[in-house]
């Protein structure tokens, strides 16, 4: 096993982001994929939420204010996660990789763009 760098879905007192290093099958890691699979479970619920509020006529301004940050929590929380997802596929480096035939795959093909 390699190791690999991954961004941690919380941050340092500061606000840095917190990274770990490592074959992403210990401890830390376990709890990061638990923590990630909280907060994108919360962001599906808030999604809810806020649909319900903004289409509720009698929502003061208080309460889009409220949903709005907490929105904005959690946008930031998601896109955290995609980031450190994104950087760790981009990352994996499978020498075997270009010698596959693939020849008979039928599926959709991506552009290397999406990616990152």
């Amino acid at each position: 096993m390699r190791n690999q760098t991954r961004v941690l879905p919380w941050t340092t007192p500061e606000g840095n982001p917190c990274v770990l290093v490592g074959p992403g099958t210990g401890f830390m890691s376990r709890m990061a994929d638990n923590i990630e699979s909280v907060q994108l479970g919360m962001a599906g619920d808030l999604l809810g939420h806020a649909a319900d509020t903004i289409s509720d006529p009698n929502s003061t301004p208080e309460e889009l204010r409220f949903v709005a940050a907490r929105l904005t929590e959690s946008l930031r929380e998601v896109h955290r996660i995609a980031e450190s997802r994104g950087d760790r596929l981009s990352s994996l480096d499978d020498p075997d990789v270009d010698d596959v035939d693939d020849s008979d795959d039928e599926g959709p093909q991506l552009p290397a763009e999406a990616f990152g």
